[in-house]
């Protein structure tokens, strides 16, 4: 790969961040409005989306609790925000499984910070951007393993789906 085509990889990537948990609103949206939060959270993740019917849909399957007066919590976000992430390589009886395991072993603060570190620490070094990939935490139980190597699906589904995208782009300049 030239170096041209790595540092168009990297654009969108560099500096990502998902919202912290306590960034999450917490005064309740409503459906579209929480569809457009997510949807602008993880827009740098080509292949990543939600949308309205998604997330009813996920309400209807018991993935997130229904919405308290047609609004959603930080929580129902948190999770969210997860399933639009994880969605492209879990089917939803694994998503239901790993949210029943988290629900288990972490609250969903803590999972979801776990989360959006790891999902970065792992895009981050993915792409180019950190020469090492760290572990986030010195705790290493299974849930963390499996939690871990779905992120990495997750980020190496966005880095081909990326440069794919890149390389028919520079297909048609030609």
């Amino acid at each position: 790969m030239d170096e041209q085509f790595k540092e168009k990889m990297k654009e969108g990537i560099d500096g990502f961040r998902l919202p912290s948990f306590h960034e999450i609103p917490d005064v309740g949206l409503f459906l579209e409005q929480t569809t457009k939060y997510i949807a602008g959270a993880i827009e740098p993740l080509i292949g990543v989306s939600i949308t309205s019917s998604m997330i009813s849909n996920y309400v209807k399957r018991k993935l997130i609790e229904s919405p308290q007066k047609k609004q959603y919590s930080r929580e129902q976000i948190a999770y969210l925000i997860f399933i639009a992430i994880t969605k492209s390589v879990l089917s939803l009886e694994n998503l239901q499984t790993m949210i029943t395991m988290q629900k288990a072993s972490y609250g969903v603060e803590r999972a979801y910070e776990y989360f959006c570190r790891e999902l970065e620490n792992i895009l981050f070094y993915t792409f180019g951007l950190k020469e090492n990939y760290e572990t986030v935490g010195i705790e290493n139980s299974y849930q963390k393993t499996i939690l871990r190597n779905a992120i990495i699906a997750v980020v190496h589904k966005v880095y081909l789906e990326k440069c794919l995208s890149l390389m028919q782009e520079e297909n048609k300049t030609k």
